[in-house]
């Protein structure tokens, strides 16, 4: 299945009680296959400003960030980009 998410794309993390994770978009850094157990769910690495590390994240737990949502997710003007 192909991604619905592009690099350099920003999402919202979808928050649950089994994963701490901070609020607010992250970029997404890579793109990962699907896995066999489910291929119609792939995975990408995605990066929050207000975090040191990357996370793995199921493309199902993923929206497109509400705060770029009229853009289409792609105007980069709005939030600094994160450097490497």
């Amino acid at each position: 299945m192909a991604h619905k998410f592009d690099v350099g794309q920003f999402v919202d993390l979808e928050l649950n009680s089994l994963r701490s994770a901070v609020r607010g978009p992250y970029e997404i850094r890579h793109l990962i296959p699907a896995s066999d157990r489910d291929p119609d769910d792939p995975c990408y690495r995605i990066k929050s400003v207000a975090e040191k590390h990357e996370r793995v994240a199921l493309e199902s737990e993923l929206t497109v960030a509400r705060a770029l949502s009229a853009t289409g997710g792609h105007d980069r003007r709005q939030i600094a980009p994160f450097s490497a």
